[in-house]
């Protein structure tokens, strides 16, 4: 766990892709087939299993093709509060704060 904590955003890419490419094989797609079923470009497929870069919208594509969408549902979810009074204390924030410059 520890590991993943300290992996850069490449680092993070490329072992996304490998884990893809391994699921893929295990359910003994062709990167064709996973292609046509995604609707993701066959070019697209393999530089994402080559290099790791891929669009957001491919990704998913792909990610549900081979069963694991759901994983991306709890990204960026909203954080928990501590406790009751923190959650009414604070609302949701929907912009970032001005930045101030010190004079």
């Amino acid at each position: 766990m520890l590991d993943d904590i300290l992996k850069t955003p490449q680092e993070v890419r490329r072992d996304i892709a490998a884990r893809a490419q391994a699921r893929r094989l295990a359910l003994n797609m062709s990167q064709k087939e996973l292609a046509a079923r995604s609707g993701v470009s066959l070019g697209s497929v393999k530089r994402f299993e080559t290099t790791g870069e891929i669009s957001l919208t491919s990704l998913l594509c792909i990610a549900l093709v081979l069963g694991d969408l759901e994983a991306f549902v709890s990204l960026f979810s909203p954080l928990r509060p501590e406790n009751l009074f923190t959650m009414e204390e604070s609302a949701p924030r929907k912009r970032a704060g001005r930045k101030r410059h010190e004079s």
